[in-house]
């Protein structure tokens, strides 16, 4: 009798409104590592899925808009939480998907989690930073606060595929958004595993939703997409797509972050741009005396 161990090949889902459900296209496509050996297969995303992602953010938006932002905070700190007690998973699929030693997987799975600390941080602290009172003629008090742009999609970085991954989708919720993820389409892993520490965390289903698939065919229906409030293109590698992306994000007036020129350096400090991206201000003024 064979004692030998048939070998188990994973098919990954999609996370979508805090579940798992099969891609509505029946297509997967096979995931490889740096020397193309054969790692998993990955749904192949298509229209219906990303409108079903977008449906799903709409849906949970309202209420995470308005959690407080202590909430939202502790929220991201257990998503911190998560990922620690899974880090060897993480950092074995970042050294499979980017090719590095583990010296250096540990660094980027470590920088990640910090990544979400350090964001989680922010959360009770940024309107404090961005918001301000203003100078007004006439008896009135007028202050203007930060409050989130609404959903928005983010074409994970194709390259960083957690460490860039965590930092374009955590800004996002920590104001108050809702998001849409495309994955690196060729280093899903990481994101996948991803969705299954964010599905075991406090995060309520919808705020997060990761699709992984073809990122051509699925951000044109994104950008279009009437209930989509922001766009952020930081991983599309196809500067003709980039322009077709932004030209069709025009056509509902999103607020877009154009691609980059080259890939960023994930590791310096984050600062408050994407912050700042995913906010706008809101203006009250209230008469004096009453």
């Amino acid at each position: 009798m064979s004692t030998g161990r048939l070998e188990i090949r994973k098919t990954y889902k999609l996370f979508i409104g805090g579940e798992f459900p099969r891609s509505e296209s029946g297509r997967s496509y096979e995931v490889t590592d740096s020397k193309n050996r054969f790692l998993a297969n990955a749904a192949m995303g298509s229209r219906k899925d990303a409108r079903d992602a977008v449906r799903a953010a709409r849906t949970a938006y309202e209420k995470w808009s308005n959690a407080s932002a202590y909430n939202r905070g502790q929220i991201l700190y257990r998503i911190a939480e998560m990922m620690e007690g899974r880090k060897e998973q993480f950092v074995s699929e970042v050294m499979s998907s980017e090719g590095c030693t583990k010296p250096v997987a540990n660094k980027i799975v470590t920088a990640a989690i910090d990544r979400w600390v350090w964001y989680a941080g922010w959360a009770d602290k940024f309107a404090t930073v961005a918001g301000s009172t203003n100078p007004v003629a006439g008896p009135y008090y007028n202050f203007s606060t930060p409050v989130p742009i609404g959903v928005v999609a983010l074409v994970a970085p194709a390259k960083s595929s957690l460490l860039g991954l965590v930092s374009v989708v955590a800004p996002a919720i920590v104001v108050g958004c809702t998001a849409v993820v495309i994955a690196s389409e060729n280093r899903p892993l990481p994101a996948i595993t991803l969705s299954e520490a964010l599905a075991t965390s406090d995060l309520p289903g919808g705020v997060i939703n990761i699709l992984t698939g073809n990122t051509g065919e699925i951000t044109p229906w994104l950008a279009s997409h009437a209930d989509v409030n922001g766009l952020d293109l930081a991983g599309v590698t196809n500067p003709a797509l980039a322009i077709e992306l932004t030209q069709s994000a025009a056509g509902t007036i999103k607020r877009v972050l154009p691609r980059p020129t080259v890939e960023p350096d994930w590791f310096k400090d984050p600062g408050l741009e994407r912050l700042n991206f995913y906010a706008e201000a809101r203006t009250v003024w209230h008469p004096i005396g009453v």
